[in-house]
């Protein structure tokens, strides 16, 4: 797929099916995290693989959603507090920017493999502190990844038209 069809093809996936994702999928869209850019290349990730029966149920606590559930795997995806780059101008730190172009990376590349994700921002912020204890990570977001059920829902994709969000002077 060429950038825009995997652009288009990519949605948040809510249903998955039993079919683990392979180590080989799971390793493409992980090196292409790593590979995506950050503000001084300070890369300030940490992605948390969460696939064992145990550590799922645990993840359940933090979005206790019967979708959220279908997930074969998860990953969290971890800022670290400590090496996010920040505009000395006024002060803006960019790790949350940061580790959202590594997950969206790595949603993308999921797409290309044939696999749904969905970024999930919505859950117990409290209860992944304790999950993942960590004095310099905190989660931005988790992804639910797996082989997409062949009746998951698929909302229409509803964009704004260039003309209402580019601008040119």
């Amino acid at each position: 797929m060429n950038m825009l069809e995997l652009s288009e093809a990519r949605f948040s996936a809510r249903k998955f099916t039993d079919e683990p994702v392979s180590d080989a999928d799971l390793h493409y869209v992980l090196e292409c995290a790593r590979l995506a850019p950050s503000a001084v290349n300070r890369q300030p990730w940490k992605l948390v693989v969460v696939r064992s029966p145990e550590a799922r149920q645990q993840l359940w606590s933090a979005y206790d959603r019967e979708w959220f559930r279908t997930a074969p795997l998860y990953i969290v995806c971890m800022r670290n507090n400590q090496a996010c780059w920040t505009r000395r101008y006024d002060d803006k730190p960019h790790g949350d920017i940061d580790v959202a172009i590594a997950t969206e990376h790595l949603c993308l590349a999921a797409t290309e493999r044939g696999l749904g994700t969905c970024w999930v921002c919505n859950y117990d912020p409290a209860v992944v502190r304790n999950l993942f204890p960590s004095a310099d990570y905190e989660a931005v977001a988790i992804i639910p990844m797996g082989h997409v059920a062949a009746d998951c829902p698929r909302a229409e994709k509803k964009r704004k038209p260039l003309e209402e969000i580019v601008e040119e002077r």
